[in-house]
């Protein structure tokens, strides 16, 4: 029996939304993304989506255009009487974003928030925002799924004998703090102090790492300077090796380069973001069977707390 759930992408994660829809069970469904001569998207759903759940799969990494075309594929599918609008949307651009901390500046992921909701999606699924209180900026639905559930199986894979993990900066700690917990092993911290974006001007270790088998956790890798910089730190004090776990490859400017010539054993991501250049050091883990599971609880009015580490925690 065909199932009454319609999984689409837009051009920017077609990689990904196939494997999603063949994990999912169903074949992606047909929509002609066009640009216009002077660049301007055109959307256009070539099958029947009258009182389907539509799952529109488009992380909104650089360029907006990715934006731009979720936008209108939302506003299409509801144009074209769609039951449930459900914006699948791996990585959140913008989410950097995501207060007000100097005078006159935008927060990015409230307007994005804002903009989706506007446009007529009914519930987003989306993975490790920057700062989770960003759900807070929707009025609808937000299932928001941790990457925890992919690299843990592969950390504990690795088998690695005096772990410890550590944090990129002390905005991280609360991200890996359930990890450790995890795997009753402990956790150190690098304290960092910008000078300004992308730009460190000093760091400091807090914890001890001598002799340790580091995992460093991170939501998102954009320069790489913080993790290779912590990474060196990391050696410097004594670690025995060095590995960085991060879920979106943002992977920009000499990134590539900064990673390679690093210190870092690996650097494992998801595929989130599509890699644009090789590099032995860098791991992909694909996100398509989470993805799936959650579309399909989400289709079939089921839990998605099995999909967290909380869920495994010992009480």
């Amino acid at each position: 029996m065909e199932s009454n759930a319609k999984i689409f992408s837009g051009t920017g994660s077609q990689y990904l939304a196939e494997k999603i829809a063949k994990k999912f069970g169903e074949p992606l469904g047909k929509v002609n993304i066009q640009r216009f001569s002077d660049g301007e998207i055109g959307v256009e759903f070539q099958e029947s989506i009258r009182g389907r759940f539509v799952f529109l799969v488009q992380s909104t990494f650089a360029p907006t255009d990715n934006l731009m075309e979720l936008l209108l594929m939302i506003d299409a599918a509801k144009r074209a009487s769609a039951y449930k609008v459900i914006a699948v949307i791996p990585y959140y651009g913008y989410a950097r974003q995501d207060r007000k901390d100097k005078p006159r500046v935008a927060i990015g992921s409230k307007l994005v928030a804002n903009m989706l909701t506007a446009a007529g999606a009914d519930r987003v699924v989306t993975m490790d925002l920057h700062a989770p209180q960003i759900q807070g900026y929707f009025d609808i639905p937000v299932d928001h799924l941790e990457s925890s559930a992919i690299f843990i199986p592969y950390i504990e894979s690795l088998h690695l004998p005096n772990l410890t993990f550590a944090a990129p900066d002390v905005g991280s700690a609360n991200r890996i703090r359930e990890v450790a917990t995890f795997f009753e092993t402990e956790m150190v911290i690098c304290d960092k102090h910008r000078k300004r974006a992308n730009e460190i001007a000093s760091m400091v270790v807090i914890g001890d790492v001598t002799d340790r088998d580091i995992v460093l956790v991170d939501d998102i890798c954009d320069t790489g300077g913080t993790l290779c910089k912590s990474a060196a730190l990391m050696k410097a004090n004594g670690a025995r090796s060095v590995r960085a776990f991060c879920t979106h490859p943002v992977l920009s400017g000499k990134a590539y380069e900064n990673i390679a010539n690093s210190v870092l054993e690996e650097l494992v991501v998801c595929d989130t973001i599509p890699i644009k250049n090789i590099c032995d050091k860098i791991k992909v883990l694909s996100t398509d069977e989470l993805f799936a599971v959650a579309i399909r609880n989400a289709y079939e009015n089921k839990s998605i707390n099995s999909l967290f580490i909380r869920s495994r925690l010992k009480k």
